[in-house]
This record gives C-alpha cells, structure tokens and sequence, in this order.
C-alpha cells in the first residue's frame, strides 16, 4: 500500500523467513539478537552502516522483490573480557524453586534499585505485581494450578509478563555496576545461573504440557530458543 502510493519502502528484519513469506519489495535480514534490529545500543557508527546498507536497497531496480542479508555479526556478541556480576547469588535455600526464587530476588533487589539510579530507567513493570510478589503468583502454576490474576490480565498473560519482568529484573541487577556486558555473558549468567532461570525453564515445561490453550501458547515466549537446554528442545 506504501509503495501504490509512491513512497519507496524498506524493511529490515530479524527473522528470514518472515521475510522471505512476505515478500516485501525490499528487505534486509540482519542476523541480531531479537529486539535490536539495528545492533548494539548507543553504537551509532554501526547502526549507521545498517541503515546506509537498507537505504541502499532503494537504488536497485532488480525487484520485484529484493531480499539480501547483512554481511556483518552486530557487535554485541563481543564478550567484555574478564567480565563477571559484580555479587554472588546465595545458595539456593532448598529444592524448592519459589522458596529459591524468592531468596533471590531479595539479593538482587538493592542491585536492582542501584542499576535503576545508574540508567536512569527500568524495563520492569508489565505484570502488574511487584518483584517479591513473583514467586507466590507463579509457583502454583508448577502444581497444575491456575491463579486468579491480579489484574485486567488473565492469568496466562500475566505470567507471560512476569516472564518478562523477571529476565529484566536480573538482567538489570547484574549491571548495577562495573564494565558493560555482551548480551551473551548477561544470558548465559542467567539462563546457566540463577534460580530465575531454572524457574521459566520449569514453567515452559507445565505450559507446554498444560490443556489450557493460554498457558500453551504462552510457553514459546518464557525461554528464548538459543538457551534451552538440549533435553527441552
């Protein structure tokens, strides 16, 4: 519709084929993390060269459709050398994962609260609750319950939030201070470390396996595909 009306489009996107179903006149595939399509954050000369690069695409007369890929990794799968959290977690009080993930959001809060002076913001805040709310909403989904949620949410959505309030909760606490990270050494810290970790691993698996087509649905979003273990694949 853009294009009928004579203004040239491009789309840069993050998963190929998305882009190769639809087919859009002109497209980039850039190979980034989900969520950054222009690269690392506050790099400005690499997000340049993406944008030169789709701009670019305008000049080609070879359509219709005209799909090519970045050559370029983005650099924020360049470790920081050396890097570690600036804490450690504490031992987990016992097998049970909300008791474990309640400790450790204790920990994590005042690093939490530090990371937000530090930005200046927080990503945190969809769900509705607040961090030492989490484990009580989200434990009795592991026994095949279903919580009331407690807000405009159903219950399926406001885990899926929380999910998300729980990665950015942890993935903030842990740059409360020190050197940046690379995305990698923040994901593979959580996702190999911490109870919050185990405790999305734990209820993928309870959606997944769940009749109620919410939970189902929203079992896709709790874990990113690159960090699942090889045995929940």
């Amino acid at each position: 519709m853009i294009e009928s009306r004579g203004v040239p489009a491009v789309a840069i996107g993050l998963v190929r084929p998305h882009l190769e179903a639809t087919r859009a006149p002109r497209s980039l595939f850039v190979p980034f993390q989900l969520g950054r399509p222009l690269g690392e954050p506050g790099d400005a000369a690499f997000q340049r060269r993406v944008l030169l690069h789709a701009l670019g695409l305008l000049e080609r007369t070879d359509g219709p459709v005209i799909l090519e890929d970045f050559a370029e990794d983005a650099p924020n799968e360049r470790d920081t050398p050396g890097w570690r959290p600036p804490f450690a977690l504490p031992a987990p009080p016992s097998a049970d994962l909300p008791a474990a993930l309640a400790a450790e959001i204790a920990h994590l809060r005042p690093w939490w609260d530090s990371a937000q002076a530090r930005f200046g913001r927080t990503t945190v805040g969809l769900c509705g609750l607040p961090p030492e709310a989490w484990p009580g909403y989200a434990g009795p989904f592991l026994d095949g319950d279903v919580p009331e949620a407690p807000s405009a949410f159903s219950p399926a959505l406001t885990l899926r939030y929380l999910a998300d309030d729980l990665k950015a909760f942890c993935m903030e606490a842990v740059q409360a201070e020190g050197p940046a990270a690379s995305s990698r050494q923040v994901n593979a810290w959580f996702w190999g470390g911490t109870a919050a970790g185990r405790m999305l691993l734990a209820l993928r698996g309870v959606a997944q396996a769940s009749e109620e087509k919410g939970l189902q649905t929203i079992a896709r979003f709790l874990v990113p595909v690159p960090w699942l273990p090889a045995d929940h694949q």
